[in-house]
């Protein structure tokens, strides 16, 4: 396999994992939670869901043919905190990541060398990627640290729990280990 099949499977591996994440969060969250803004220069999770999904079907549609900022996307629409429409908010997401996930589907590896815009300026495919990969990361945290800080107590964690590091470490090498013992081959 080529390096550059590596890393796109990788890219859409991480992304899956970001949005398995965010998803992890939302759902634990009510309507009320979900609208909830801490202070008012913060934004709801319901706002930052607008956002990642304008953001990624902007950036992702067309994405080697066309700048990555649309015309017919209104960026600071998606900050504004108006009386969100939950399922339009859910659409929006639902379709920026599909938009997102089909396209690094479709790329070949010669298109990792091509230069694609966003807002303009010039970037390679893989700057472009991974530009895009931090910017939605980015989000996401934020996402699950309001989602957490919202439910307190009643949070179900969305990766190792507290204290379980050592149990944790343990079952991934005992899942992971060769037979009798040691590193898989080629570790």
């Amino acid at each position: 396999m080529s390096l550059a099949r590596i890393y796109l499977d990788a890219v859409i591996g991480e992304y899956e994992n970001q949005r398995r994440l965010a998803e992890g969060a939302i759902a634990q969250l009510s309507d009320a939670e979900l609208s909830a803004v801490p202070d008012p220069e913060s934004n709801s999770v319901l706002v930052i869901m607008k956002h990642v999904g304008g953001n990624l079907r902007s950036r992702w549609r067309d994405f080697l043919t066309t700048d990555g900022e649309k015309p017919d996307r209104d960026r600071d629409a998606e900050f504004e905190a108006s009386p969100a429409d939950g399922a339009a908010v859910r659409a929006l997401w639902e379709e920026g990541w599909r938009v997102l996930l089909d396209s690094l589907a479709g790329l070949s590896e010669a298109d990792l060398e091509r230069t694609v815009y966003v807002r303009s300026e010039p970037h390679t495919v893989v700057r472009a990627i991974e530009r895009s990969l931090a910017h939605t990361g980015y989000h996401v945290g934020q996402i699950v640290y309001a989602a957490k800080a919202s439910r307190g107590g009643g949070w179900r964690t969305l990766s190792i729990a507290r204290g379980q590091s050592r149990v944790f470490r343990e079952a991934m090498r005992q899942r992971h280990e060769a037979p009798g013992g040691g590193p898989p081959a080629g570790a």
